[in-house]
């Protein structure tokens, strides 16, 4: 059966009519009812019901009918697919936690795009931990996480150590007062996220209290972020989230400063230790240079 056929069987079915397939087709109507019986003698099985107007399928014809259509659809694409696997020189997979979208890490992906626009990239959003075991797998090539850990097959590279805000619901009594102490928010339910896998940056807000000898009284764990800021929204609790989220504008949250500058989450790259492609090389060039560029104070370059 050649793919000849199928665009035969795949006219009829969508004309409902063999004469008007057959001129759809540019061929006369004998030899087309000759392939499509063919056809059906090769799959051992009617495919339309013989004598009914307009043509129908009949249940083995539907079955046919969708198989098909895919097969030419990726008949299809197969040209636009070569073209495109022949330009693609190499290729570039990056994990990240969702917080990092609010940083810098769109900046650097787009701009890497620009310098290796024969480059495939893609992005998957996962945990820290969830990108060191793909580290391991190779399903990934870099990964961007806030946990620190030990792995003596992963390099770390901290590109940053970002300052955590207080995300307030706009009508809360601590809004507008300048920056606020951990211990004026022990009291408060503290809305933290995600709650799995742990260690998570969870563990890092609920550190920052316990360093300072203090326990929030009332804790609820969220999945995201995005949820803890609707909770947050909705006046359930506040959260302490990384100061780039503030670019994240949500009605009926505000987001003021800590007045610890040592309440901090780290930025941390990790590859695979031995690692030197072209592709992270360039990756950690361009890095260094926007973290070294005007606007970004503070922020030390890689080594």
């Amino acid at each position: 059966m050649e793919l000849r056929h199928l665009r035969y069987f795949v006219a009829v079915a969508t004309t409902q009519n063999f004469t008007r397939a057959a001129e759809m087709l540019n061929i006369s109507q004998p030899p087309l009812s000759r392939q499509i019986q063919q056809i059906e003698d090769e799959v051992g099985a009617r495919l339309f019901e013989r004598g009914s107007r307009p043509v129908k399928l009949t249940e083995a014809g539907r079955f046919f009918l969708g198989q098909a259509r895919r097969l030419l659809e990726q008949a299809d694409d197969l040209p636009k697919l070569t073209r495109r696997a022949v330009h693609i020189e190499s290729r570039l997979v990056i994990g990240f936690v969702g917080s990092t979208l609010y940083g810098g890490l769109p900046t650097v992906v787009r701009r890497f795009r620009a310098a290796s626009p024969h480059t495939d990239v893609s992005l998957v959003e996962m945990s820290t931990l969830d990108q060191l075991k793909a580290l391991h797998s190779g399903a990934i090539d870099v990964g961007f996480g806030r946990i620190r850990f030990d792995d003596v097959t992963v390099k770390r590279v901290v590109l940053r150590e970002e300052r955590l805000l207080v995300a307030l619901p706009d009508n809360h009594p601590l809004c507008g007062t300048g920056p606020l102490r951990l211990a004026e928010l022990v009291r408060e339910p503290l809305v933290v996220y995600p709650r799995r896998p742990r260690p998570s940056y969870a563990d890092q807000v609920l550190s920052a209290f316990k360093d300072q000898g203090l326990d929030p009284v009332d804790v609820h764990e969220v999945q995201e972020l995005q949820t803890a800021l609707g909770l947050v929204a909705a006046g359930i609790g506040i959260a302490l989230v990384p100061a780039s989220v503030e670019r994240l504008r949500r009605d009926e949250v505000v987001y003021q400063a800590l007045d610890d500058a040592t309440v901090v989450s780290p930025i941390i790259m990790s590859t695979r230790l031995a690692d030197e492609s072209p592709e992270l090389t360039l990756l950690s060039g361009l890095i260094e240079a926007l973290y070294a560029a005007p606007g970004t104070p503070g922020v030390p370059p890689i080594k």
